[in-house]
């Protein structure tokens, strides 16, 4: 549905803008122009926002760093509202870390290192924000969002609401705090007194992060879903699909679980190739490999 007059002299008053092409605000680089883009700097503009676009029909996709989108290069008529840098206030108090939802997870788990606290290294190169992985439980080398976060404000039905939660209502990359369910606002973790290790833990980490991981081409990190008791990685490079090339879209020699933009990567380069690797994996394994990646067309 496109947005009639009224909603646009609504959403621009409220600091929406328009010609905002998706490649702009998406780690893999790719995606048209979207109906309208906005930032909001606190709740009550959120709120503001969803309730103009939903009073008119108006498609809303809530967003973080873009880490994890693939956008139709024929743009989306919806508008997207952007959790970042302007609600990114973090603080610590003892060992309790309270953030925003559009500080960045890795700015925050750094941070936590240098104060003395333990728990959240693994979090040091993940580039999403918090509000992004509180909603998809993000996770790497052992860790996850549900072990050290305690309470979230989240938005649900047009209410503010914060919430204490208990680690077992989040599983494998899932939370009942996910868009359109829930927008997270903040959240707050708890972590431990540093056991001296902390700093060296987080070089381990990120060390392994930049040999293994392509980080040199843009992409969405991994593009599927660990399945059970498997390795997406290694399911795709035993079918031997490592360097597979379609357009402008690769998978990595560096991590088979990763698709990358090699250079103009289109929509429907990656859309192709994805489904490629679900049928060659599917026919020599028997293992169907749902995407982690989000696609929005």
């Amino acid at each position: 549905m496109a947005a009639n007059k009224c909603l646009e002299e609504k959403l621009l008053l409220l600091g929406a803008r328009k010609g905002v092409e998706a490649r702009s605000f998406t780690s893999f680089r790719i995606g048209g122009e979207v109906g309208f883009f906005a930032e909001p700097r606190n709740a009550d503009e959120l709120a503001e926002l969803m309730s103009a676009a939903k009073c008119c029909g108006y498609p809303i996709y809530v967003i973080g760093n873009g880490t994890n989108l693939l956008v139709s290069d024929d743009g989306v008529d919806a508008l997207f509202i952007r959790i970042g840098s302007r609600m990114s206030a973090y603080s610590f108090n003892e060992t309790t870390v309270s953030a925003e939802a559009g500080a960045l997870l890795c700015t925050v788990a750094k941070a936590s290192v240098a104060a003395g606290l333990g728990g959240m290294e693994w979090a040091a190169g993940i580039p999403g924000t918090i509000g992004g992985a509180v909603a998809m439980n993000a996770g790497a080398y052992g860790g996850e969002i549900k072990q050290i976060l305690r309470r979230v404000t989240y938005v649900s039905n047009g209410r503010l609401i914060t919430k204490r939660v208990c680690g077992n209502e989040l599983s494998y990359r899932k939370s009942p705090f996910a868009w359109p369910d829930a927008i997270v606002v903040s959240a707050e973790f708890e972590l431990n007194k540093d056991d001296g290790g902390a700093a060296a833990r987080m070089e381990d980490y990120n060390i392994r992060r930049r040999t293994k991981q392509p980080l040199e081409f843009p992409s969405a990190g991994s593009t599927f879903k660990r399945p059970k008791d498997r390795y997406a990685g290694a399911l795709i490079e035993e079918a031997g699909l490592k360097g597979k090339r379609i357009g402008g879209a690769m998978v990595s020699p560096k991590h088979a679980g990763f698709i990358v933009n090699c250079g103009g990567a289109t929509f429907e380069d990656v859309c192709e190739l994805m489904a490629f690797v679900q049928k060659t994996v599917f026919d020599m394994s028997g293992v169907l490999l749902e995407p982690e990646v989000k696609i929005v067309r």
